[in-house]
């Protein structure tokens, strides 16, 4: 599995829906932090940032794969992006999904959940609680 092929199993586990930009940086960052080996990865060289862990790489990742009519990209407001499979993206992010185990499948399901469950304002001070590194140039303080 390719770079591009993970970041579309990781967004075909969460049913295809709509992450926004912190969404996706924050999901990658866990997957990659908590879980490379089951993964295949490190996939990306997160750093701290205003918002805590970053990668350019990410949003680039995504790009490309717009560019190759597999995800919609659409502007919110200020910087905010929103990324989301088309049903081709889907379909392929599927087949990759199925390349995995089981078990990391279901735990990429469940940390996709968790991180579009939360607000922005908890998703960042829970992971700069779990990773106080990730906080070091953070211009949020969080709860």
């Amino acid at each position: 599995m390719n770079r591009q092929e993970f970041v579309l199993a990781v967004l075909a586990a969460g049913d295809a829906v709509e992450h926004n930009s912190t969404q996706v940086q924050k999901l990658f960052f866990l997957l990659d932090r908590k879980v490379p080996e089951q993964v295949g990865g490190p996939w990306f060289a997160f750093q701290p940032y205003d918002y805590g862990p970053y990668d350019r790489a990410v949003y680039e990742e995504l790009r490309a794969l717009t560019s190759r009519g597999l995800v919609s990209i659409t502007k919110g407001k200020g910087a905010s992006r929103a990324y989301h499979l088309i049903p081709e993206g889907n379909a392929e992010g599927q087949v990759q999904l199925k390349k995995l185990p089981p078990a990391t499948a279901d735990y990429i399901r469940r940390l996709s959940a968790w991180v579009r469950r939360l607000s922005f304002e908890q998703l960042v001070s829970a992971i700069y609680r779990a990773f106080p590194d990730m906080s070091a140039k953070g211009v949020f303080r969080g709860a």
